[in-house]
């Protein structure tokens, strides 16, 4: 059975809940149960953030759909539990400021076509919504570039273990030398009093 590729329309706010969670399940509103249920393990999943107008992440479904009414997500409605889910494993999550620009990209997308340029925006009404695989991949390769160029920014933070080592190692070092600069004064004074 060939994978399907899935536009996951959220805001930004439900977007970080998912992180917070793990990004292990991802929850669709009743409105589009008919189209979660036909997700199936080894789907991908694309996020786009609709209040950044942003590319955010992509992801590997790992189950079929299942409904379960816990609260997790928010919703203008009380009502709405997002209670069509599936497990995924997350493949790339950008950080907020690493979204790749909707305004730019989307309206060169094939799934756009349909709407006029001007009003590209319309193609991401709905939670969810089935893209072409071209689409998908070039999104998806976007959100690496950003990923890749996110972490060549980020200062690397030293190794716990090697921080605690080196840390160690200089302590050493420090009652070495004390223990040395004893005995010479030691030595010292012993000389002095023989001198006399």
């Amino acid at each position: 059975m060939s994978k399907t590729f899935w536009m996951v329309v959220v805001d930004e706010e439900n977007l970080e809940i998912t992180r917070e969670q793990g990004f292990k399940v991802v929850g669709i509103d009743s409105r589009n149960r008919r189209k979660a249920v036909r997700i199936t393990p080894e789907d991908r999943l694309l996020f786009y953030v609709q209040d950044r107008k942003g590319f955010a992440a992509t992801a590997t479904v790992e189950s079929e759909h299942f409904e379960e009414k816990t609260r997790v997500w928010k919703h203008h409605q009380k009502n709405e539990l997002f209670a069509n889910r599936v497990k995924v494993a997350a493949n790339l999550v950008l950080d907020s400021d690493d979204y790749i620009d909707a305004t730019q990209i989307a309206p060169t997308l094939e799934y756009v076509k349909k709407w006029p340029a001007e009003h590209w925006p319309l193609a991401f009404f709905g939670m969810l919504h089935i893209v072409p695989q071209r689409d998908f991949n070039l999104l998806e390769d976007e959100i690496r570039k950003a990923s890749d160029a996110a972490k060549k920014r980020k200062p690397k933070t030293p190794d716990k273990e090697a921080t605690t080592a080196a840390t160690a190692s200089r302590r050493r070092l420090k009652k070495k030398s004390e223990s040395t600069r004893r005995r010479r004064r030691a030595r010292t004074r012993s000389a002095t009093k023989q001198a006399r």
